[in-house]
């Protein structure tokens, strides 16, 4: 069974707020609605149940001390069913107060956490992904609230101990079990466990040491990266509750559809239409590409389909170095809305070439010049 903890992303001393936030960041990803999918869609059961588990206090605290909701411990042979009283309670008793193996494993938890990682989607063109840029973004944060710098109080107070726990962070019960009365600690319910309060939290982020504000960041991305990478900035995530570490920021890429190139691996595709006569006699074409113009070397006679390679004119290799190759694609346009003077131009092409049309006649051909059909005529004719 996964800990309900770890599928909240949160410490097991989380505040209700914490898991609330953590519960409603993680079920606006995951909801059906959003994300269709059997994968989503368990997620986001398991995500439910582990919130309506740690939402309430009396499942929290039987969930804390024996390691599931339903009271037995799931750690060490099972606990006493109905009890919500474990074998861990029992070491805890006997051994924290005595100096034992439990002794100085509990105490006053932490204020100061680290800050969630974050992520973002950044788009670029096809010319940023091939040679690499620098992005200038914003980001919707958390950052340190700029009036406590991170110390949660109001200027010229600070946290106090806890009157009920006197700063330990835990409060001693009372369990019936098969061995009588037995005395655990449980976390402070004043306190929440910190051993102390804030009796004067800060006017502008309300005690939690951060608050949420919109701030320019620069991205630099390498060359050759593509759809679907993501750069991890180290420390630029969110920032930590009462001045706690900065998490990480992921930004995922999109690279924008160019209108001339297609990419595929580390090549770049391009198609050009050239006219009927240039593919015939040959020409030289002049081709921008994303390094500036090329010429282009078309051979007499060429036909649609064919490909001319520019080497090292494609995308730069992620890794390894090195760039891929630009092919260009050529197609040969059939000319159409001739005018009578360029009909008769190709007439007479066809006549030297001895080609017909569709319809099987010859074109205007002299006698016993024809093409295929006219001589199985003759043929027949002599007959």
């Amino acid at each position: 069974m996964s800990d309900h903890y770890e599928t909240l992303g949160v410490s097991r001393d989380a505040s209700p707020e914490e898991i609330k936030k953590a519960y409603r960041k993680k079920a606006r990803r995951l909801h059906p609605d959003v994300n269709p999918g059997t994968e989503a869609a368990e997620e986001f059961k398991r995500v439910s149940h582990a919130h309506d588990v740690l939402s309430d206090p009396e499942k929290r605290r039987v969930y804390d001390a024996t390691g599931n909701e339903n009271g037995t411990d799931t750690g060490f042979g099972g606990g006493f069913p109905g009890t919500g009283f474990g074998f861990q309670d029992i070491f805890d008793t006997f051994f924290q107060g005595a100096g034992g193996a439990g002794a100085g494993r509990r105490g006053p938890a932490s204020r100061t956490r680290q800050g969630q990682d974050a992520l973002i989607n950044v788009r670029v063109s096809l010319r940023d992904a091939v040679f690499g840029t620098e992005k200038k973004i914003t980001v919707d944060t958390a950052v340190v609230c700029p009036t406590c710098n991170g110390t949660c109080c109001q200027e010229g107070t600070q946290p106090e101990t806890c009157e009920v726990c006197h700063g330990s962070g835990q409060v001693q019960r009372q369990v019936q079990s098969i061995l009588g009365t037995v005395v655990t600690a449980a976390p402070c319910a004043t306190c929440q466990g910190f051993g102390t309060v804030i009796k004067h939290p800060c006017h502008e982020c309300y005690g939690e040491g951060r608050v949420r504000d919109r701030r320019p960041l620069t991205v630099k991305i390498p060359a050759g990266v593509s759809t679907g990478n993501r750069i991890r900035l180290s420390g630029q995530g969110e920032a930590g509750t009462a001045g706690g570490p900065n998490g990480d920021l992921y930004v995922e890429l999109k690279v924008d559809p160019d209108p001339t190139f297609e990419r595929q691996g580390d090549d770049l595709h391009a198609r050009v239409r050239l006219p009927m006569t240039s593919a015939a006699l040959g020409t030289t074409l002049t081709l921008e590409t994303f390094d500036g113009e090329r010429e282009l070397a078309v051979e007499p006679g060429t036909q649609t389909g064919h490909t001319v390679t520019l080497h090292d004119l494609g995308a730069t290799r992620l890794r390894g170095g090195g760039r891929g190759d630009l092919h260009v694609h050529l197609e040969v346009e059939t000319p159409s809305g001739l005018d009578d003077e360029q009909r008769e131009l190709l007439e007479q092409l066809a006549r030297l070439r001895g080609e017909e049309q569709s319809t099987g006649t010859t074109l205007n051909s002299p006698a016993g010049s024809g093409g295929f059909f006219s001589r199985l005529r003759d043929r027949f004719t002599d007959l």
